[in-house]
């Protein structure tokens, strides 16, 4: 069995006016990210949409000391960007959207949980940073023993060295198998 997970595709991390934006780049795999996303919703897999989600008050949380506030729960930011809202709201009882907190959508989640209760094995790979949270998801996921497949097109960072080392790491070290 398989499973989708698409990370962080929002506002904040994809328009142009995003806090944290990978801009055009992550602009120009929205159309191969929804692609994916509405196929694995016609075949009836599980659809996870993990979502970062952000208090910037929360003076304990290391990422507001990296980075500046982002995704900030109740804000337009954190938003599904483009048409993958609007998948979402058609789909909205096939997919799970996964709140998150650190870059990884295993850390402090019930995600390993979720996926274990329907016998998935196999996990694709979809979304933004492909070098912070694909890569953490990427990480946690072959540490427990999932199966990664990682959608290339589908995937996008705002640092293209960190891109290109990101997608080797998972193919000569997790293992992953890039298409």
């Amino acid at each position: 069995m398989k499973a989708l997970i698409n990370i962080d595709y929002t506002y904040d991390f994809v328009a142009t006016a995003g806090v944290l934006t990978t801009g055009l780049a992550g602009q120009k795999i929205e159309a191969a990210l929804c692609q994916v996303t509405q196929e694995f919703i016609t075949a009836g897999d599980f659809v996870v949409l993990a979502v970062d989600g952000h208090d910037p008050h929360d003076q304990y949380h290391p990422e507001n000391k990296l980075f500046p506030p982002h995704n900030v729960i109740g804000t337009s930011g954190r938003e599904l960007y483009g048409q993958l809202k609007n998948i979402y709201q058609e789909h909205q009882t096939q997919c799970y959207w996964l709140d998150k907190r650190h870059y990884s959508a295993f850390c402090g989640t019930d995600l390993d949980l979720r996926l274990r209760e329907r016998k998935i094995t196999e996990l694709h790979l979809v979304g933004v940073c492909t070098d912070i949270c694909v890569l953490h998801t990427a990480v946690d996921a072959y540490n427990l023993g999932y199966e990664l497949v990682i959608h290339e097109s589908a995937v996008a960072s705002f640092d293209a060295t960190g891109h290109m080392w990101a997608l080797n790491h998972f193919k000569n070290t997790l293992g992953a198998t890039i298409i």
